[in-house]
Parts: structure tokens; sequence; C-alpha cells
């Protein structure tokens, strides 16, 4: 492999449209509250991805350090444990993507917010911080939260609620109780993506210490719970619209619910774990979906 596709590799595009799905329904909340800019859209678009490769790149290498990339996991290839890319190499690639956030993510707190400092900046700046943060600690460091099964408390807040919300707040300069709901939708697809995850690595992860959820409770109690997962998230964006019905249009976003159930239907059927690799791309995609149908139902 070239050193380009190697990183390609590393960087794991297939995750990305997970990673949009809250700056954009954040952007049609604020659009819809009459309040948009460009420059909070396209740097939100471009901190998030960046933070999503950043993850992606943490992730590699702190699995590899512990172990728990080896010749057992069924995931795709992860280019530090097969020998790629040299440990240096991939920490130096975190580092830029590190600089990338922060550097995007200050330019997105100017888009929002203008150049005049206030206390908003320094928080929506430790936010950042924060998330920088959390993209690492996952798995790297002495005490990731990856491995003491936190990480579906993590993506829940950091893809959904602040994803969204701070989203929405950078272009309206308010916070409305129903934006909430719609971002707890996609908090917890996006946790149903990391349990998917987690369902596919079980056995691998219980022999190297990584004690997701899945591993705590088992493969039957994870099935139960994507269901709750995907269900409550549709259920969230009925009572959203309920809440705020003007016309049926907005329920355009039921059209991402046949594939949010065939996700569920594989998952309960699942006796393979690797045939759950093809869900993760099904359920990002649903809920990228559901974040763009939600949003042009608001809007039209």
């Amino acid at each position: 492999m070239s050193n380009l596709k190697i990183w390609i590799e590393a960087f794991r595009l297939r995750t990305l449209p997970l990673a949009m799905s809250a700056t954009i329904l954040g952007s049609f909340l604020g659009y819809s509250s009459g309040s948009f800019k460009w420059g909070v859209f396209i740097f939100g678009m471009l901190t998030t991805l960046f933070l999503q490769v950043l993850s992606n790149l943490a992730n590699d290498y702190g699995d590899a350090l512990k172990g728990s990339d080896n010749e057992k996991r069924i995931g795709p290839m992860r280019v530090t444990s097969a020998g790629l890319v040299t440990h240096r190499q991939m920490r130096w690639m975190i580092y830029i993507f590190v600089f990338l956030s922060l550097v995007s993510g200050i330019l997105l707190i100017w888009s929002g917010l203008g150049d005049t400092l206030s206390l908003i900046h320094l928080v929506f700046l430790l936010l950042g911080i924060a998330a920088i943060a959390a993209a690492i600690k996952y798995t790297v460091g002495k005490r990731p939260y990856g491995y003491a099964g936190l990480g579906d408390v993590m993506v829940f807040i950091f893809f959904g609620i602040l994803g969204v919300v701070g989203t929405y707040f950078l272009h309206t300069h308010t916070i409305v109780f129903d934006a909430f709901i719609p971002a707890a939708a996609i908090g917890l697809f996006s946790v149903g993506v990391l349990n998917l995850n987690n369902m596919r690595d079980r056995e691998n992860d219980k022999e190297n210490g990584k004690n997701t959820l899945v591993v705590r409770f088992g493969a039957r109690w994870a099935k139960h719970y994507h269901l709750f997962l995907i269900l409550t998230g549709i259920g969230l964006g009925l009572l959203y619209t309920l809440l705020n019905f003007e016309s049926a249009i907005q329920l355009l976003f039921l059209l991402s619910v046949p594939m949010l159930a065939m996700d569920v239907r594989t998952v309960l059927a699942n006796t393979h774990p690797v045939e759950l690799n093809s869900e993760l791309k099904r359920l990002s995609l649903s809920t990228l979906l559901f974040s763009f149908s939600f949003g042009v139902g608001l809007i039209l």
C-alpha cells in the first residue's frame, strides 16, 4: 500500500457521515429559527470531521498499544497494529489533527460569536478542548474511558447534545429546550454505531480488558439495548414533530425509518459478529439521512 492509501485507511472515511449529522441538524434548526451563518456551518463541518478523524487515529494508536488490535480482531484493519505505520508516525498524525481541530474550532467560535471576547467564548473554547481530549482519551492513556464502559455516555454527549445544541446556539445565540429532543435522537443513533462496533469486537475486547457495556452485560443485552436506542431515537423525532407541528412535511424524516428498521432486524438476528461490519456503515448513513431529512422537513 502507498503512504496515501495507508493514511486514508487510518482515517476511516466511512465514519465521517455520522460525524456530519450533528452539525447538519443543528444548522437546520438554526435556519428554521430564522438565523443561519455560513461560517458556523462550514467550520462546524470541518471541526467535526477533524475530530472524528482524530478519534479514529487515537483509537488505532491506543488499541495497538494495549494489544486489543491483534489477529483475533474481526473489524477493519488498523494500520498501527498491522505495522504499516510506526507508533511515532501515528503520534505525529494525531498531533496534526489536534492542531487542525483546534484551529477549525477557534474559527467556528469566531464565526458564531464574533471577535469581541466574552465568557461564552471561553466556555466554547473549553468545550472544544474537552472534545479533543475525549477523542483521544477513549483508548489512549493510563485510564481510557472506553475501557471502562463510558464510551456510550461520551458519544451521546459530544455527538448528540453538544454537537446539535452547540451548533444551534452558535447560529442563534439562544438555547431552547426543544432543540435537545432531536439532539438526543442523533446522540442515541451515534451510540448505536458504537454499540455495533462493541458487539462485533466483544470476544476480543473481553480477552484484552476492554470492558465496554457489551462486555459487561453480554450479547443478548446488547441486542435489546440496540433496539432501545433506535426506537427511542425515532420516538424523539416524532415527539419534536408533535410539539412543533405545522405541516405533514415535517414527517419527512420517516424516510430514514426503513433503513433503521433493517439495521435493527439484522442486529436482532445476528449470530456471527463479523457480519455487523456492514451495519456500521448502514447506521451511519441512516443517521445522516435522518438528520438531513429532519432538517429539510423543518424548513419546507
